[in-house]
Protein backbone atom coordinates (compact mmCIF):
# COMPACT_ATOMS: atom_id res chain seq x y z
CA UNK A 1 0.00 0.00 0.00
CA UNK A 2 3.08 2.00 0.85
CA UNK A 3 4.29 1.62 -2.28
CA UNK A 4 0.95 2.78 -4.41
CA UNK A 5 0.86 5.60 -2.30
CA UNK A 6 4.15 6.91 -3.09
CA UNK A 7 3.96 5.99 -6.81
CA UNK A 8 0.51 7.84 -7.45
CA UNK A 9 2.41 10.91 -5.22
CA UNK A 10 4.21 11.77 -8.24
CA UNK A 11 4.26 14.17 -10.81
CA UNK A 12 2.11 13.31 -13.67
CA UNK A 13 5.16 13.46 -16.30
CA UNK A 14 7.46 11.52 -14.31
CA UNK A 15 5.31 9.05 -13.42
CA UNK A 16 4.39 8.23 -17.09
CA UNK A 17 8.17 8.11 -17.90
CA UNK A 18 8.94 6.18 -15.02
CA UNK A 19 6.58 3.65 -16.25
CA UNK A 20 6.98 2.98 -19.58
CA UNK A 21 10.62 3.10 -18.84
CA UNK A 22 10.40 0.38 -16.24
CA UNK A 23 7.70 -1.48 -18.42
CA UNK A 24 9.92 -1.35 -22.09
CA UNK A 25 13.29 -2.59 -19.94
CA UNK A 26 11.29 -5.29 -18.06
CA UNK A 27 9.85 -6.69 -20.85
CA UNK A 28 13.22 -6.38 -22.74
CA UNK A 29 14.82 -8.55 -19.92
CA UNK A 30 11.56 -10.96 -20.04
CA UNK A 31 12.27 -11.42 -23.06
CA UNK A 32 8.76 -10.40 -23.99
CA UNK A 33 9.91 -8.03 -26.54
CA UNK A 34 13.79 -7.82 -28.21
CA UNK A 35 15.49 -4.47 -27.66
CA UNK A 36 15.68 -4.85 -31.90
CA UNK A 37 12.53 -4.15 -31.54
CA UNK A 38 12.63 -0.49 -29.52
CA UNK A 39 15.87 0.86 -30.90
CA UNK A 40 16.44 4.03 -32.85
CA UNK A 41 17.21 3.31 -36.77
CA UNK A 42 16.92 5.91 -38.57
CA UNK A 43 15.98 3.94 -41.90
CA UNK A 44 13.74 1.89 -40.09
CA UNK A 45 12.04 4.85 -39.04
CA UNK A 46 11.89 6.97 -42.31
CA UNK A 47 11.68 3.75 -44.53
CA UNK A 48 9.87 1.27 -43.18
CA UNK A 49 7.68 3.97 -41.24
CA UNK A 50 7.83 1.88 -37.91
CA UNK A 51 7.39 5.52 -35.57
CA UNK A 52 6.95 3.88 -32.57
CA UNK A 53 10.86 3.71 -32.63
CA UNK A 54 11.11 7.42 -31.78
CA UNK A 55 9.77 7.16 -28.68
CA UNK A 56 10.61 3.22 -27.20
CA UNK A 57 14.48 4.42 -27.47
CA UNK A 58 14.00 6.56 -24.97
CA UNK A 59 12.68 4.09 -22.07
CA UNK A 60 15.09 1.28 -23.12
CA UNK A 61 17.79 1.02 -20.16
CA UNK A 62 19.36 -1.89 -20.68
CA UNK A 63 19.32 -5.17 -18.57
CA UNK A 64 17.71 -5.23 -15.16
CA UNK A 65 21.32 -4.72 -13.16
CA UNK A 66 23.34 -1.44 -11.33
CA UNK A 67 23.41 0.30 -14.34
CA UNK A 68 19.32 0.20 -15.21
CA UNK A 69 19.41 1.00 -10.54
CA UNK A 70 21.34 3.63 -11.53
CA UNK A 71 19.76 5.27 -14.14
CA UNK A 72 16.49 4.91 -12.83
CA UNK A 73 17.51 6.55 -9.14
CA UNK A 74 19.08 9.38 -11.01
CA UNK A 75 16.00 9.53 -13.74
CA UNK A 76 13.42 9.84 -11.03
CA UNK A 77 15.13 11.95 -8.34
CA UNK A 78 15.79 15.04 -10.91
CA UNK A 79 12.39 14.32 -12.90
CA UNK A 80 10.73 14.85 -10.01
CA UNK A 81 12.66 17.27 -8.72
CA UNK A 82 11.86 19.62 -11.79
CA UNK A 83 8.33 18.59 -12.13
CA UNK A 84 7.90 19.50 -8.24
CA UNK A 85 10.28 22.52 -8.32
CA UNK A 86 10.41 25.63 -11.14
CA UNK A 87 7.60 23.54 -13.35
CA UNK A 88 5.14 23.11 -10.13
CA UNK A 89 1.79 23.06 -11.87
CA UNK A 90 3.28 23.34 -15.04
CA UNK A 91 3.72 19.77 -15.94
CA UNK A 92 2.17 20.83 -19.88
CA UNK A 93 6.02 23.32 -19.49
CA UNK A 94 7.97 20.43 -18.26
CA UNK A 95 6.71 17.99 -21.19
CA UNK A 96 7.59 20.30 -23.81
CA UNK A 97 11.14 20.52 -22.17
CA UNK A 98 10.85 17.02 -22.70
CA UNK A 99 9.60 16.89 -26.21
CA UNK A 100 11.70 19.38 -27.25
CA UNK A 101 15.31 17.47 -25.88
CA UNK A 102 14.42 14.42 -27.47
CA UNK A 103 13.66 15.92 -30.89
CA UNK A 104 17.25 17.36 -30.64
CA UNK A 105 18.68 14.31 -29.34
CA UNK A 106 17.24 12.28 -32.20
CA UNK A 107 18.87 14.80 -34.42
CA UNK A 108 22.32 14.22 -33.43
CA UNK A 109 21.62 10.78 -33.29
CA UNK A 110 21.16 10.86 -37.09
CA UNK A 111 24.61 11.52 -37.54
CA UNK A 112 26.15 9.35 -34.61
CA UNK A 113 25.84 5.64 -33.86
CA UNK A 114 23.66 5.70 -31.13
CA UNK A 115 20.43 3.26 -30.49
CA UNK A 116 19.39 4.13 -27.12
CA UNK A 117 18.71 8.00 -26.11
CA UNK A 118 17.08 7.21 -22.71
CA UNK A 119 20.34 8.18 -21.35
CA UNK A 120 20.85 11.24 -22.87
CA UNK A 121 17.47 12.43 -21.36
CA UNK A 122 18.42 11.39 -17.94
CA UNK A 123 21.53 13.85 -18.09
CA UNK A 124 19.53 16.53 -19.83
CA UNK A 125 17.25 16.82 -16.70
CA UNK A 126 20.28 16.57 -14.52
CA UNK A 127 22.04 19.26 -16.66
CA UNK A 128 18.79 21.89 -16.18
CA UNK A 129 18.62 21.17 -12.65
CA UNK A 130 21.80 22.16 -12.16
CA UNK A 131 21.96 25.22 -14.23
CA UNK A 132 18.69 26.36 -12.45
CA UNK A 133 20.34 25.35 -8.44
CA UNK A 134 23.86 27.19 -9.40
CA UNK A 135 24.54 28.09 -5.88
CA UNK A 136 23.27 24.67 -4.47
CA UNK A 137 26.92 22.99 -3.04
CA UNK A 138 26.46 19.05 -3.22
CA UNK A 139 28.95 16.53 -2.21
CA UNK A 140 29.17 13.31 -4.02
CA UNK A 141 30.00 10.24 -1.27
CA UNK A 142 31.06 12.46 1.01
CA UNK A 143 34.13 12.42 -0.85
CA UNK A 144 34.26 15.94 -2.64
CA UNK A 145 32.34 19.15 -2.54
CA UNK A 146 31.04 20.73 -5.93
CA UNK A 147 27.95 23.34 -6.82
CA UNK A 148 25.16 22.05 -8.50
CA UNK A 149 25.89 23.07 -12.27
CA UNK A 150 29.10 20.19 -12.32
CA UNK A 151 26.66 17.64 -11.21
CA UNK A 152 26.64 16.43 -14.48
CA UNK A 153 30.26 16.08 -15.22
CA UNK A 154 30.98 13.96 -12.16
CA UNK A 155 27.97 11.86 -12.88
CA UNK A 156 29.51 11.41 -16.48
CA UNK A 157 32.78 10.21 -15.01
CA UNK A 158 31.14 7.68 -12.64
CA UNK A 159 29.41 6.13 -15.68
CA UNK A 160 32.59 6.37 -17.84
CA UNK A 161 34.01 4.39 -14.51
CA UNK A 162 31.00 2.22 -14.73
CA UNK A 163 32.09 1.10 -18.65
CA UNK A 164 29.28 3.18 -20.01
CA UNK A 165 29.21 5.10 -23.73
CA UNK A 166 30.28 8.87 -22.79
CA UNK A 167 28.55 9.81 -26.25
CA UNK A 168 25.24 9.29 -24.89
CA UNK A 169 25.72 11.00 -21.69
CA UNK A 170 27.19 13.99 -23.84
CA UNK A 171 24.32 14.29 -25.92
CA UNK A 172 21.68 15.15 -23.17
CA UNK A 173 24.22 17.19 -21.57
CA UNK A 174 24.07 19.39 -24.66
CA UNK A 175 20.61 19.33 -25.35
CA UNK A 176 19.89 20.62 -21.74
CA UNK A 177 22.61 23.47 -22.52
CA UNK A 178 20.51 24.57 -25.67
CA UNK A 179 17.78 24.12 -23.58
CA UNK A 180 18.92 25.97 -21.06
CA UNK A 181 19.90 29.25 -23.21
CA UNK A 182 16.61 28.97 -25.07
CA UNK A 183 14.72 29.25 -21.95
CA UNK A 184 16.55 30.94 -19.18
CA UNK A 185 19.52 33.35 -21.10
CA UNK A 186 18.11 34.06 -24.19
CA UNK A 187 14.62 35.72 -23.00
CA UNK A 188 16.96 37.30 -20.86
CA UNK A 189 18.68 39.17 -23.71
CA UNK A 190 15.67 39.19 -26.31
CA UNK A 191 12.42 39.55 -24.36
CA UNK A 192 11.06 36.95 -26.51
CA UNK A 193 10.37 33.17 -25.37
CA UNK A 194 10.90 31.05 -28.25
CA UNK A 195 10.10 27.42 -26.57
CA UNK A 196 7.17 28.46 -25.33
CA UNK A 197 4.66 25.87 -25.06
CA UNK A 198 2.39 25.01 -27.58
CA UNK A 199 -1.59 24.96 -27.25
CA UNK A 200 -2.19 21.67 -28.21
CA UNK A 201 0.72 20.46 -25.49
CA UNK A 202 -1.18 22.97 -22.53
CA UNK A 203 -4.84 20.87 -23.56
CA UNK A 204 -3.78 17.57 -22.15
CA UNK A 205 -3.21 19.35 -18.85
CA UNK A 206 -6.88 21.10 -18.59
CA UNK A 207 -6.59 21.58 -15.00
CA UNK A 208 -3.23 23.48 -15.49
CA UNK A 209 -5.88 26.13 -17.51
CA UNK A 210 -5.42 28.94 -15.14
CA UNK A 211 -2.27 28.64 -14.19
CA UNK A 212 -0.21 32.02 -14.51
CA UNK A 213 2.41 32.11 -17.84
CA UNK A 214 6.12 31.47 -16.22
CA UNK A 215 8.38 34.79 -16.18
CA UNK A 216 10.87 34.76 -19.13
CA UNK A 217 13.59 33.79 -17.11
CA UNK A 218 11.87 30.99 -14.05
CA UNK A 219 12.26 31.54 -10.72
CA UNK A 220 14.90 29.64 -8.39
CA UNK A 221 13.34 26.40 -6.52
CA UNK A 222 12.36 26.96 -3.31
CA UNK A 223 15.21 26.62 -0.35
CA UNK A 224 15.00 25.00 2.60
CA UNK A 225 13.50 26.71 5.73
CA UNK A 226 15.95 27.68 7.77
CA UNK A 227 15.89 28.07 11.78
CA UNK A 228 14.12 31.55 12.42
CA UNK A 229 16.00 34.83 13.96
CA UNK A 230 16.86 34.84 17.62
CA UNK A 231 14.21 37.68 17.39
CA UNK A 232 11.42 36.24 16.41
CA UNK A 233 11.94 32.72 19.24
CA UNK A 234 9.58 33.15 21.98
CA UNK A 235 10.74 35.11 24.92
CA UNK A 236 13.42 37.21 23.10
CA UNK A 237 14.24 40.56 23.49
CA UNK A 238 13.47 43.35 20.45
CA UNK A 239 15.79 43.68 18.90
CA UNK A 240 18.11 47.48 19.36
CA UNK A 241 18.43 49.61 15.92
CA UNK A 242 21.63 49.01 15.21
CA UNK A 243 21.03 45.10 15.21
CA UNK A 244 18.04 45.31 13.09
CA UNK A 245 19.74 47.54 10.51
CA UNK A 246 22.38 45.32 10.32
CA UNK A 247 20.14 42.06 10.15
CA UNK A 248 18.01 43.72 7.43
CA UNK A 249 21.23 44.55 5.50
CA UNK A 250 22.43 40.80 5.92
CA UNK A 251 19.07 39.39 4.48
CA UNK A 252 19.86 41.81 1.58
CA UNK A 253 23.31 40.14 1.41
CA UNK A 254 21.50 36.85 1.04
CA UNK A 255 18.18 37.56 -0.71
CA UNK A 256 19.58 35.35 -3.65
CA UNK A 257 20.34 32.49 -1.33
CA UNK A 258 23.40 31.67 0.23
CA UNK A 259 25.38 27.86 -0.54
CA UNK A 260 24.03 25.30 1.46
CA UNK A 261 24.88 21.38 1.69
CA UNK A 262 23.04 18.26 0.00
CA UNK A 263 24.57 15.11 -0.80
CA UNK A 264 24.72 13.52 -4.60
CA UNK A 265 23.39 10.05 -4.09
Amino acid sequence: MAIEEWYKSLPVVTRAYITMAFLTTAGCTMEIITPYSVYFNAQLVFKQLQLWRLATNFFYFGSLGMDFVFHMFFLLKYSKALEEGTFHGRSADFLWMLLVGASMMTFVALFVNVQFLGSSLTFMMVYVWGRRHRHLNLSFLGIFSFTAPYLPWVLLSFSLMMGNNATVDLIGMAAGHVYYYLEDVYPRISGRRPLKTPAFIRMMFPAEDMVTEPALVPPPEPQDAVDPPAAARPGAAPPRPEAAAAAAAGEGANADGGPRHEHAD
